[in-house]
């Protein structure tokens, strides 16, 4: 057995939320359960009991208590809590006192704070105010947005009146956005007039205009200017424009009358990462959104109402919705745009002692900067109230958490988290009853009855192999929008194996009963029939201090496959067979001479998603012959051009 980086002390395993749920658990069921895993393993045993369990234990608000909890055990078709009435922003909303709700931070600009009455009084003004364009139950709402109060703020409104929020950052490229909304018609957009990003200040009006005139069905786009302060409606906003946010949303309202609907009713449109193609635009519903957060805050999080949640994050991905969902627990929510090292790397550590944040969501990338700079916030902060990091977009590798318990604090928790924004939540997470073991993931999440198949479908461990969930969960997407007769959706969850969901992440349940992710399942690596994950490759390659990106694909070759790996190099560095070679010992030593490279090529940048995720099944299909249909998903499409030339002159030595 491995040893442990982190044990959670008695202390803290008797005070965590997840520890009054076992005790909740036990007193209302009459059982006698001691430890994490007998809890986890009732939950996905007994998953009528466990998600009732959930609901009342939230204490979720609803007009109309549902008739019966699930239908049926079927993957898709299961229909949880039928009967019920509820509204999502009404249970984000529970909470309207002075306590602060919101604290948002940006670049080169003062912070705002906003309590949890001024943000219900502002959901009021902004609900009314998009009544009385005509906005109902079911139109769409769309942001082109910085995360900002008042992404927040018009989210909540249009749920409130039962209609359905999208969001992208307004970093994306004008088809990438009308990709997005063009399918969804959009009655009304949001969009910020320019945002900031490394010092710098970006228009985006000119993209406003032409996205608005190109969606049809849009009866009104309101303007949000860079340092506008959305409590200014509050005290008066009388000579604002109505085409600008403060003066849209000025009116006398002060109530907000939430329309109920059934517990799946859309409330978030989210999209697929459409490197093949226009995105998949996944509906998630109303309660599966709002139980799966709640749990996940509050028992595997331990978000409490005295917390200060923080996650680097942008509009146009699921974590920023996930955080919003800490509304519902009464904390504090700490809103960042901007670059996450501007004016470096120091910038977010300095937050976490100015604002008090006691839970830290960042990603691999982040901390490997700061290893790679050799930054130790231990030395510079005193952190005293940090006391979980979060992390996710992919997986950790040993060095984060060495990095971690090395140069941040001892007494950590340290969660890696993933799942997806296919099902707006997570199959796996930190727990704080726990320990924490190097390169592994803590858990499964409560109620998610996650497996791992080979790939003629068999269950195992201690293996490495596909991600699948054997019986429903209340988050799984409600449909895709216009995919009519569901055939979208089966295809991208259940034709691979019939009636399982299966996700598309390569991992291995180890013997701590832990979770290690080896990346996408679609860009495992097959040579001589192995199969290797992505990130195993990368554990190791970006462990270097030279190279400061790098990407892995298999490129199909007489019958078998050949490894190419692309690295950047830090400041104008030039691959060497030097280089060459200390990469390849490290992966023949590390890992096996399976995972080594046919070739190493040093290119200028590794293409990466909007959200910063890398594409390797888009290069992939370049070197395999395929079509990249859509290269407005990208953040740096032009990277692209460079791997085009690669292909013309690459030759495999046999």
């Amino acid at each position: 057995m491995k040893t442990p980086i982190w044990i959670p002390s008695k202390e803290r395993i008797d005070n965590s939320n997840m520890k009054v749920f076992l005790d909740y658990i036990n007193s209302i069921r009459k059982l006698n359960f001691n430890s994490y895993d007998e809890l986890y393993k009732w939950s996905i045993s007994e998953i009528d009991e466990f998600w009732e369990s959930i609901w009342n234990y939230s204490e979720i608000r609803y007009s109309k208590k549902y008739d019966e909890i699930i239908s049926s055990y079927d993957m898709p078709g299961a229909n949880w809590f039928s009967g019920a009435k509820i509204n999502f922003a009404e249970n984000l909303l529970r909470k309207q006192n002075d306590d602060i709700a919101l604290i948002s931070c940006r670049e080169n600009f003062e912070t705002i704070k906003i309590s949890y009455k001024e943000l219900y009084l502002l959901t009021a003004k902004t609900a009314e105010a998009l009544k009385e364009i005509g906005v109902t139950k079911g139109d769409r709402v769309a942001g082109y947005i910085s995360n900002i109060p008042e992404a927040v703020i018009v989210m909540l409104a249009t749920i409130s009146l039962g209609a359905i929020w999208s969001s992208c950052s307004p970093d994306f490229g004008t088809q990438g956005v009308l990709d997005r909304f063009e399918q969804i018609q959009p009655k009304v957009l949001f969009a910020s007039e320019e945002y900031s990003y490394n010092g710098k200040i970006f228009s985006n009006k000119e993209k406003i205009a032409n996205i608005s005139s190109k969606l049809s069905g849009l009866i009104k786009t309101v303007l949000i200017p860079l340092n506008n302060n959305p409590g200014e409606v509050l005290v008066d906003s009388n000579s604002i424009s109505k085409n600008y946010f403060n003066g849209f949303v000025n009116n006398s309202a002060t109530e907000i009358q939430f329309v109920q609907s059934d517990f799946s009713h859309p409330v978030y449109i989210m999209y697929s990462s459409g490197t093949t193609g226009k995105p998949k635009c996944i509906v998630h519903g109303a309660g599966g959104t709002f139980l799966q957060h709640y749990k996940e805050l509050s028992l595997h999080t331990d978000l409490k109402v005295t917390d200060t949640i923080f996650y680097f994050t942008t509009c146009g991905w699921m974590m920023w919705n996930w955080l919003i969902s800490s509304l519902s627990i009464g904390a504090k929510i700490v809103l960042y745009d901007g670059s996450p090292v501007y004016p470096s790397t120091e910038k977010l550590w300095q937050l976490i002692d100015e604002i008090g944040i006691t839970i830290f969501g960042t990603s691999p990338k982040f901390l490997s900067i700061c290893e790679k700079e050799e930054f130790s916030p231990f030395n510079k902060f005193n952190l005293n109230s940090l006391k979980t990091i979060l992390s996710t977009g992919s997986p950790l590798s040993d060095i984060n958490y060495d990095w971690v318990y090395s140069n941040v604090k001892k007494d950590i928790l340290l969660s890696s988290i993933s799942g997806g924004t296919d099902i707006i939540s997570c199959f796996m997470l930190g727990n704080p009853m726990l320990p924490v073991y190097k390169g592994e993931i803590q858990c499964f999440g409560l109620g998610m009855k996650v497996e791992v198949f080979d790939e003629d479908g068999r269950s195992i461990k201690h293996e490495k192999g596909e991600l699948v969930c054997t019986a429903p969960f209340p988050s799984m997407p409600v449909y895709f929008w216009d995919d009519f007769d569901n055939k979208k959706y089966l295809s991208a969850y259940f034709e691979y194996f019939p009636g399982i969901w299966r996700h598309g992440d390569y991992i291995e349940i180890t013997e701590n009963n832990g979770i290690i992710v080896y990346g996408r399942s679609d860009a495992t690596l097959n040579p001589g029939g192995v199969r290797i994950g992505t990130a195993e490759i990368y554990r190791l390659v970006e462990t270097f201090e030279f190279v400061k990106d790098s990407l892995v694909i298999g490129v199909n070759y007489n019958s078998d496959v050949k490894i190419l790996l692309f690295v950047v190099l830090k400041d104008e560095s030039v691959l060497t067979n030097d280089l060459t070679n200390q990469i390849k010992m490290k992966i023949k030593k590390d890992a096996s001479p399976r995972h080594l490279p046919n070739q190493i090529i040093q290119v200028d940048e590794i293409p990466h998603t909007i959200s910063g995720k890398k594409v390797e099944s888009t290069i992939a299909r370049i070197f395999n012959g395929g079509v990249i249909d859509n290269k407005e998903a990208l953040a740096n499409p032009s990277s692209l051009d460079q791997f085009y030339e690669i292909k013309k002159n690459i030759k495999f030595a046999d």
